[in-house]
C-alpha cells in the first residue's frame, strides 16, 4: 500500500511541477507581447496561466520535506507572479466616477456580435427589440435577424458594413466613414445623433481574431485615424475587438483611442459550445467584446446579457451625460 502512495504522490507531484513549468513559461513569454504580436496572443490566456500556476503551488504545498516543496512550487510561483502581472493592471485601472441609476441624460447601448450563424435568430431578435434600447451596435449580423427586430421595434438602420450594423431610436443625423486613406482594414460603421444639449457619435468596430495579431494592429491603427477629427468627448465606440485587457494590444488602443474603455474584465465569449467534443464552458473566460466612451459621459451601468443563439453574450450599458 505504501509504494502505491509513494508512487501516486510522485505522479501528482511530477504533474503539478509540469503544470507549473508550462503556466511559467507562457505566462513569462506573453510578456513579449509588448513587441511581438504573436507572443501577445498568449497574454489573452493570463487567467489560465495564472489559475494553473496557483493549482501548482498549492499541490506542492501538500508536500514534505520543505525542499521538495519548494522545488515542486518555484515554477508555479514564477507562472503565478507572471500571469498576475498581466491581469492586475485591468483592475487596477482607474475609472471614472459612476453616475446614480436615476442620473438624467441616459443612454441604454448595447454591444452584440450576433454571429452570422446564430441559432435562434428570432429569440435573438425578440430579446434585443425587448431591451427597448436607444442604440445596438451589432457585428456578424443578418438580415433576418435585424428584419425580425424591426418587426417588434421601428429602429432605424445606419448602413451595412460588412456585416456590422447600427440600430437606433433616434435617426441618425450623418452615417459616413470619413476613411482617412485607400484600403480600410477594419471593419467599422458609424451613427451621429443630434440632441438639444449637443449630439453624440457612436461607433461599431470588428476586428480579426487575435491570432493574426498584425492584422488587429492595423486595425485599431485605422481606427484610431477614424476617430481622430471626432470629438471624443461624447464619442462612443463599442465592438468585438477579439482581444482581452490583459494584452498589450488592447491597452495600447485605450491608449491611442483616448477613451475611457467603460468595460472591465466582463468576460463575453464562449456562449456557445467550442470544443472539438461540443462541450460547453460552464462560464464564458475571454473579455473580449468592449465598449469606449468619451469623458462627458458618466457610466451609470455595465452588464452583461443572457445567452441566446450567438457565440458571444451581449453587453448592456448605460450612460449619461455628465452635469
Amino acid at each position: 500500500m505504501k509504494t502505491i502512495r509513494d508512487i501516486f504522490a510522485a505522479v501528482v507531484g511530477i504533474g503539478a511541477f509540469q503544470l507549473g513549468l508550462a503556466c511559467a513559461i507562457a505566462a513569462v513569454a506573453a510578456r513579449g507581447g509588448r513587441t511581438d504580436a504573436k507572443l501577445d496572443v498568449l497574454g489573452h490566456f493570463a487567467p489560465f496561466w495564472l489559475a494553473g500556476g496557483l493549482t501548482a503551488v498549492l499541490v506542492a504545498l501538500a508536500f514534505r520535506p520543505w525542499r521538495l516543496k519548494l522545488l515542486l512550487a518555484a515554477p508555479g510561483v514564477v507562472a503565478v507572479i507572471a500571469a498576475a502581472s498581466l491581469v492586475a493592471p485591468e483592475y487596477l485601472r482607474p475609472m471614472s466616477p459612476r453616475a446614480p441609476a436615476d442620473a438624467p441624460g441616459q443612454i441604454k447601448l448595447i454591444q452584440f456580435n450576433a454571429f452570422w450563424r446564430n441559432g435562434d435568430p428570432e429569440g435573438t431578435a425578440r430579446w434585443i427589440a425587448d431591451q427597448d434600447a436607444d442604440v445596438v451596435v451589432l457585428e456578424e449580423s443578418r438580415e433576418d435577424l435585424v428584419d425580425a427586430v424591426l418587426r417588434r421595434r421601428p429602429y432605424h438602420v445606419s448602413g451595412w458594413i460588412g456585416r456590422n450594423v447600427i440600430l437606433s431610436r433616434a435617426k441618425p443625423v450623418d452615417t459616413d466613414i470619413p476613411w482617412p486613406r485607400q484600403g480600410p482594414l477594419a471593419v467599422i460603421t458609424r451613427s451621429t445623433f443630434a440632441k438639444a444639449d449637443g449630439g453624440f457619435t457612436v461607433m461599431g468596430a470588428h476586428y480579426a481574431w487575435p491570432t493574426d495579431g498584425e492584422l488587429q494592429s492595423a486595425q485599431g491603427q485605422d481606427i484610431a485615424r477614424v476617430i481622430a477629427p471626432f470629438d471624443k468627448s461624447r464619442l462612443i465606440i463599442a465592438g468585438d475587438f477579439n482581444s482581452t485587457p490583459w494584452s498589450f494590444a488592447r491597452r495600447r488602443e485605450d491608449r491611442m483611442f483616448g477613451l475611457e474603455r467603460r468595460t472591465r474584465g466582463l468576460a463575453t465569449w464562449p456562449a456557445k459550445p467550442f470544443t472539438p467534443l461540443g462541450l460547453p464552458a460552464l462560464a464564458p473566460f475571454l473579455p473580449i467584446d468592449h465598449v469606449y466612451a468619451g469623458p462627458a459621459w458618466r457610466t451609470v451601468s455595465v452588464e452583461r446579457g443572457p445567452r441566446l443563439g450567438s457565440d458571444h453574450y451581449p453587453v448592456i450599458v448605460r450612460l449619461a451625460l455628465a452635469d
